[in-house]
């Protein structure tokens, strides 16, 4: 399983900025290869903006479900509301902070 940094609380990776039942995923971010559960555990740690992910980019592994520890691509994560592996649901909410990650708005069907 890839290591999770962060203020993560919990195995599912769940962190103490975002701790509700459906925050279960973490992202790779593309400026350091490192996963953290959010941007702000991401502006804790680390010393270097973030690099948001273009879409030319989102067949990339970047995403992590923090309950099956299955890793999906930015497309996969897109497509679906849940893990296509173990079937838990992601929280619609994070579409909110989609600007952070990713360059353009993703056409997201779970939102």
């Amino acid at each position: 399983m890839p290591k999770v940094y962060g203020a993560v609380i919990d195995s599912q990776t769940r962190c103490m900025h975002y701790a509700s039942p459906l925050d279960v995923i973490a992202i790779k971010f593309k400026c350091c290869g490192k996963y953290y559960p959010c941007y702000r555990c991401h502006e804790e740690a680390e010393d270097h903006p973030v690099e948001r992910w273009k879409e030319q980019e989102w067949d990339e592994k970047a995403i992590l479900c923090g309950v099956c520890k299955h890793e999906l691509t930015i497309r996969e994560y897109m497509a679906a509301g849940h893990c296509p592996q173990c079937g838990a649901p992601f929280n619609p909410g994070c579409a909110n902070h989609y600007h952070l990650y990713f360059e353009t708005k993703p056409n997201c069907g779970w939102k």
